[in-house]
């Protein structure tokens, strides 16, 4: 699968538990909506995702992906310590200068 190469990052960064090297892959201003909350700033991105990887230990495994105009979605199997794990997620990027603008997760 030819994913881009940030996206390729954050799945690693992802993986590793390295929240990090996550919020690096976006833009300093960027918005990310996931479980009904919006977190604005690669900051708050961080602070979010490390949270997060306490709370559900979650990995991914890329499925697919597609191009939606200017949106890619990668489909997602992802698994952790939450209810219902594994499921398949879907991550909505919008990309810009080679960093993630905007992610929306949704099942």
């Amino acid at each position: 699968m030819n994913l881009p190469k940030v996206i390729t990052d954050l799945v690693t960064a992802q993986n590793q538990y390295d929240s990090l090297a996550y919020a690096n892959c976006f833009t300093e201003t960027a918005v990310a909506f996931d479980e009904g909350k919006t977190h604005t700033g690669r900051k708050a991105i961080q602070e979010w995702i490390e949270e997060a990887n306490k709370k559900y230990k979650s990995v991914m495994k890329p499925l697919s992906i597609a191009h939606e105009g200017k949106t890619s979605v990668l489909s997602a199997e992802c698994s952790g310590t939450f209810d219902g794990s594994p499921i398949i997620l879907k991550f909505h990027f919008d990309i810009k200068d080679g960093l993630i603008q905007t992610l929306k997760v949704t099942s």
